[in-house]
């Protein structure tokens, strides 16, 4: 499970509550292709504190209510560092919007156009999202490859929507030239 991992990826930075590893990490710079709830963070962290991957301690505090916060133990590190190592199969996705496309001819033009026309939209927001995305400069070299391979995550989102605007593009070019019944 990915979310193990993200975690004790995380944990490697510093040690953290499972509050902080949802705001600061998880809505923060991987939500966009690995978001998770509290809820979830919160049992993982069981897990793993469980296996012996993490070590939980709590913290008092006056002014909120006491935190508990994780530290990723050597066998986490070793851990995550063998999963790092491995191969990933690629994973079946499951993409509603190729099921209505696949059976588009359902639709009048008009209705498949507008359908295009929202989900090449929906793409466009989400590419103008990533462009604003900025990382700050490191003088850590751990920290600058963090960032190194943080922007790599972040050029394969840009490439991946573009590259779906221009498919949409070109769906929408095809389907102005195809003859339809409302003609």
């Amino acid at each position: 499970m990915s979310l193990e991992y993200a975690i004790l990826g995380f944990l490697t930075l510093a040690p953290m509550s499972g509050y902080d590893l949802k705001t600061r990490h998880f809505d923060g710079s991987v939500a966009h292709f690995w978001p998770a709830n509290q809820a979830q963070i919160y049992r993982t962290l069981d897990r793993l504190e469980s296996a012996g991957l993490v070590t939980g301690e709590w913290e008092v505090q006056t002014e909120r209510p006491n935190r508990k916060s994780y530290t990723i133990t050597t066998e986490g590190v070793a851990a995550l560092k063998a999963w790092l190592a491995e191969s990933r199969p690629l994973p079946k996705e499951r993409l509603p919007f190729l099921v209505q496309l696949y059976f588009a001819r359902h639709l009048s033009r008009d209705e498949l156009l507008s359908l295009l026309q929202a989900q090449r939209q929906l793409h466009v927001d989400r590419l103008k999202e990533y462009q604003a995305i900025g990382f700050p400069p490191f003088d850590d070299p751990v920290m600058a490859r963090q960032v190194i391979f943080g922007k790599y995550t972040l050029d394969f989102g840009l490439r991946y929507e573009q590259m779906q605007i221009e498919w949409l593009d070109a769906v929408m070019a095809q389907a102005e030239t195809l003859s339809w019944p409302d003609d």
